[in-house]
């Protein structure tokens, strides 16, 4: 018995010395790395525990979609002392260039950034995208260490990575994992082909780079996966490249312009495929498209599947609308579609995606559009839209989840609603009129139809958009 032991410990640690070495990497990465600090004062109404975008949850509740930040909450009723929060960033220029996540500086009145040595700076934020959530600061300070800037097209699934921020203000905190996956998405921001990993990531991580064995950023730490609000193993960084074209646009303009096609899309499954005529399931099936937007304009019909943009290959829907958003308004592209198992090549010239400052896009093609006090935006159903979606009698088709507790109940975009407890939505004014007499603080049943599917969904909107 102890022979066996001996041995198998011998052979565990010979396994164990096959793994990389990280320490020259983070000794050369680490001074770049920021632990960024940010103040609300006066009645700016958050708590220092959840995100600076400001919902404070139930310790009870599942919050899927948790943001890694200590950062305001909920608002109190009476004065308010400064509000404290922190996250991440890395510094790329050496006259004081550092990027970090939007919604870690969201809504702060001052920003300080403490060095690696300890020195502290005041930050001036030169602007700021939450449809990518990236942020860019700038510091009066010369001769920085910097970060390389990688590669994240060609990172692969197994590949190690390394992480280095300022979980719960630990700064300097090394972490280590490999890449799970590519181009996954979130509802919260579409326009990013997030990478997944298993690295452990936590509140304060935000913003912090995540490395390759070379020391260079492939990625931006941004969120993260859970149930409970602390790492599970599923870990989601902004692609380097994605984030370029960003940082580049909020140095020169302090905002971000993209493009917008202006077509509802929806996933293609094998069954759908074989109908359409393709030999397998890729691409984007436009749903609808928007009245006088540009796929109207270029001639793309409901019914037709997305195939390339641009000359970029359309794998699953949601690889386009990052496609699409890392072009500007105003550009011409080809845009291969199959139609009735035919391939077409048109051409479509894109319009202005526009989005407020909390990241909710608006457009000229969606005229309708309607916030309440559900938390929601609504629009009319487009003819093409109903008759994709059965002909459903009335109702109003959801363009935007504001409230956190619509988005945890599983409302989003896409979804019709045709009752609100148990009154029947025939249209926006019918539906303005629902909403209007709706109690606070209450509960609400609607009856919702999604992919030809009716159900019911529950939940109590949030204080603030009552």
């Amino acid at each position: 018995m102890a022979i066996f032991m001996i041995v198998a410990s011998q052979s565990a640690l010979a396994r164990v010395s096959g793994l990389p070495d990280f320490t020259e990497l983070v000794d050369e990465a680490g001074p770049a790395v920021v632990n960024i600090r940010v103040t609300q004062f006066g009645d700016s109404g958050e708590d220092g525990q959840d995100s600076a975008r400001g919902q404070q949850m139930p310790e009870d509740m599942p919050e899927f979609f948790r943001r890694f930040f200590d950062g305001p909450g909920m608002p109190d009723r009476g004065p308010q002392p400064p509000r404290q929060g922190a996250g991440s960033g890395f510094i790329i220029e050496s006259d004081g260039y550092i990027v970090t996540n939007h919604h870690v500086i969201d809504g702060a009145d001052e920003i300080i950034v403490r060095m690696a040595d300890r020195r502290e700076f005041k930050a001036e934020l030169v602007g700021s995208d939450p449809l990518s959530d990236i942020a860019l600061l700038k510091v009066d300070a010369k001769r920085l260490p910097t970060l390389e800037l990688g590669d994240s097209e060609n990172l692969k699934r197994g590949e190690w990575v390394v992480a280095i921020g300022s979980p719960f203000n630990f700064d300097q905190s090394v972490t280590a994992g490999i890449v799970s996956a590519k181009g996954r998405s979130n509802a919260q921001q579409r326009y990013v082909p997030f990478i997944q990993t298993d690295v452990a990531i936590n509140r304060g991580n935000s913003g912090g780079p995540l490395l390759n064995l070379d020391g260079e950023v492939v990625g931006i730490n941004s969120w993260i996966l859970s149930s409970s609000g602390g790492y599970i193993g599923l870990s989601f960084a902004i692609p380097i490249e994605t984030a370029n074209s960003t940082i580049k646009q909020l140095r020169e303009h302090g905002k971000v312009s993209r493009g917008l096609l202006g077509v509802q899309i929806q996933q293609v499954s094998r069954e759908m495929a074989e109908a359409l005529g393709l030999d397998k399931p890729v691409g984007a099936l436009v749903d609808s498209v928007n009245p006088g937007s540009a796929a109207e304009k270029g001639g793309i019909e409901s019914g037709d599947i997305i195939l390339e943009f641009n000359g970029q290959v359309v794998e699953l829907s949601t690889d386009l609308p990052p496609i699409v958003g890392a072009n500007p308004p105003g550009t011409t592209a080809e845009v291969v579609v199959s139609r009735n198992g035919e391939r077409k090549t048109l051409e479509v010239t894109l319009d202005a995606l526009e989005a407020d400052e909390d990241g909710n896009v608006t457009t000229s093609t969606q005229e309708g559009a309607r916030s309440n006090v559900l938390g929601l935006t609504v629009e009319p159903i487009s003819e093409d839209r109903r008759r994709s979606l059965g002909d459903p009698e009335g109702g109003v088709i959801i363009s935007g989840v504001e409230d956190d507790a619509a988005m945890r109940a599983g409302l989003r975009p896409g979804d019709v609603i045709l009752t609100i407890n148990n009154r029947k939505v025939e249209d926006i004014d019918s539906f303005e009129a629902i909403t209007d007499d709706l109690p606070e603080g209450k509960a609400v049943a609607l009856r919702v139809m999604r992919e030809g599917v009716t159900r019911y969904i529950a939940y109590t909107p949030s204080e603030e958009d009552q």
